[in-house]
């Protein structure tokens, strides 16, 4: 339901976007940058409430978190390394987490429509902005992405470190079954996630290559 949701909505917004463009983008565009800082945010007062809060499980430094921040930031200012941040974190980290949710709770509890709501924001936002708003990744995007993607992955290590979290499930894999399940045990399966994050990257910017390429003959 959550994923049928995305996919109206994304598509309708994305062809009113191409055939009717307007100063309506720019509204439509702050009011989804809002929603997802707000959906974001909203776990915060949650889990305080809950007495649950944990610098260990709290804090908004998963990929998806961070990468829905970005998302909002791209909506608002249309950087470009901004766009490319959230479409690639987008379409290769919140997608597959909502293809194999790692969620024990059900609707209608907050956690799940928490859950669905920033992950289906931050994909919505990334199909906006490439196809709505026609901002496409430049060349070169992959290894900037990649590399950037490391860099962050250590420092979420260290924050790992520190709090005894499992952030990024860098020290063991979701309890439900996803991708990493597959890709062997601890520490292997970060390996084998790096190279297939390179892989991902590489197929989700295809349509962008071939775009280049016909533009340049």
């Amino acid at each position: 339901m959550p994923l049928g949701m995305l996919v109206v909505v994304a598509g309708l917004l994305c062809v009113a976007a191409r055939r009717a463009p307007g100063r309506w983008l720019d509204w439509v565009a702050a009011a989804i940058a809002l929603a997802i800082v707000l959906a974001e945010l909203s776990w915060q007062p949650y889990v305080l409430a809950n007495h649950s809060w944990s610098a260990a499980s709290s804090l908004p430094v998963q990929l998806c978190d961070v990468g829905g921040f970005v998302a909002a930031a791209a909506l608002i200012w249309r950087q470009l390394l901004l766009v490319e941040i959230a479409y690639f974190w987008g379409f290769g980290g919140t997608l597959q987490a909502l293809l194999t949710p790692d969620l024990r709770d059900h609707f209608p509890t907050f956690p799940y429509l928490q859950f669905y709501a920033t992950h289906d924001l931050v994909v919505l936002a990334a199909l906006f902005l490439v196809i709505g708003l026609g901002l496409h990744p430049r060349p070169g995007s992959v290894r900037r992405i990649f590399l950037l993607t490391l860099v962050f992955t250590a420092a979420i290590a260290i924050v790992d470190l520190v709090t005894g979290g499992n952030y990024m499930y860098l020290r063991r894999v979701p309890a439900e079954v996803s991708l990493l399940s597959l890709m062997g045990p601890w520490p292997w399966y970060i390996a084998v996630g790096v190279l297939v994050a390179l892989i991902v990257l590489a197929v989700l910017d295809t349509p962008f290559r071939w775009s280049r390429g016909r533009a340049d003959r």
